[in-house]
């Protein structure tokens, strides 16, 4: 067996679902499930009920975290057809970044007039990134008022092979664009629906393994990976109305050690992805004396262990992995070890831009 030191892993894209959603996931479960997975800081999406459109509902989540999570965490603005940008971006310091959807998701927030999208990515004054969830003809758009406005944009869970060629030519040409992959669409293909059904219901969907292929080919253009931790409790996934999204926070790092092992990453590739690079795009601040220690070399079966994660379900349940999270130092503190958070709700300290980090 071989034990590794991950400095500070971060994943920049959850949902907690809190407030609106507790029996899917609150901060409280969404960051234990956290460290358990072996991540240090989590970044939260705005798709809540109420959405995080406003300063007042992002410092009500504030106030939440630091009464409830376990570890470090940062919080999304969300753009919405309700609101002028006007009213969102006087946030802009409190928040990790802006998110913007103009495709299909679950939840209220979606910008579907190009003419606001505009005024969005031309107002927001960072110095967190703009994140959009954005596919196929969109893209094209986001990056286009990317380049116009030379407004830094993150693109989140690329999922089609023609979309990171898409990026790679746009940063080529100077576009101010990052973007990242899930492993979802990474180690999943459509392929895995007849298994799945339709708890296999997510978006972006499950691409072809073509796609999936040319992903891992453009490894060097991913700048970043993401669980896109989106949980739904089994009998809503179960329902005549599937809602899209799966868990991923616990699953994440195990199949990218799997990964390592197998030599499709390395792992100065995976530390760039899971702490350097996104601690960067985040402005994110230096957390001292954190790390996960993992142990590679042995076989585990995810699933086995009972998850965290209030949603209680994997769609990588089964999955024989290579690598397992061993414990999480936060600050000098074990913050997980054997199989046990230890430490309390509100020790995680809620993170803000820094106009100056890296």
């Amino acid at each position: 067996m071989t034990i590794v030191r991950f400095p500070a892993p971060i994943d920049p894209h959850v949902h907690l679902r809190e407030p609106g959603y507790p029996h899917k996931e609150d901060i409280a479960s969404g960051t234990a499930a956290a460290l358990a997975g072996g991540f240090i800081v989590v970044l939260d999406m705005p798709n809540t009920r109420p959405p995080t459109d406003t300063p007042e509902r992002l410092q009500d989540k504030i106030d939440r975290a630091r009464r409830s999570a376990h570890c470090d965490i940062g919080f999304f603005l969300g753009a919405t057809n309700d609101r002028r940008p006007e009213t969102v971006v006087i946030a802009a310091k409190q928040a990790i970044g802006l998110k913007i959807y103009v495709n299909d998701t679950f939840g209220s927030l979606r910008i579907d007039n190009l003419e606001l999208l505009n005024e969005y990515i031309k107002q927001w004054p960072g110095p967190g990134p703009i994140v959009t969830h954005a596919e196929g003809l969109m893209l094209a758009a986001v990056l286009a008022l990317s380049h116009y406005h030379r407004q830094p944009v993150h693109i989140a869970h690329v999922s089609r092979g023609a979309e990171i060629k898409l990026i790679r030519k746009a940063k080529e040409s100077g576009t101010p664009v990052t973007c990242e992959v899930t492993p979802h669409h990474l180690f999943l293909t459509q392929n895995d629906l007849t298994t799945l059904g339709q708890r296999g219901e997510v978006r972006p969907r499950l691409a072809t393994p073509e796609d999936q292929t040319t992903l891992w080919e453009h490894m060097a253009w991913i700048d970043s990976f993401a669980s896109d931790h989106a949980p739904h409790t089994i009998a809503e996934k179960d329902s005549n109305n599937p809602p899209p999204g799966f868990p991923g926070l616990e699953t994440t790092l195990p199949l990218l050690l799997t990964a390592v092992q197998e030599k499709r990453l390395t792992i100065e590739q995976l530390i760039a992805r899971i702490h350097t690079n996104p601690r960067h795009i985040f402005h994110l601040p230096e957390i001292t004396d954190s790390y996960t220690e993992v142990e590679l070399g042995g076989e585990w079966r995810l699933g086995e262990e009972p998850f965290f994660t209030r949603a209680g379900w994997s769609p990588f349940s089964g999955f024989l992995v290579r690598g397992r999270v061993r414990r999480t130092v936060i600050r000098g503190k074990v913050a997980f070890a054997d199989k046990t958070i230890k430490v309390p709700p509100g020790f995680g300290e809620v993170l803000f831009p820094q106009s100056n980090s890296c």
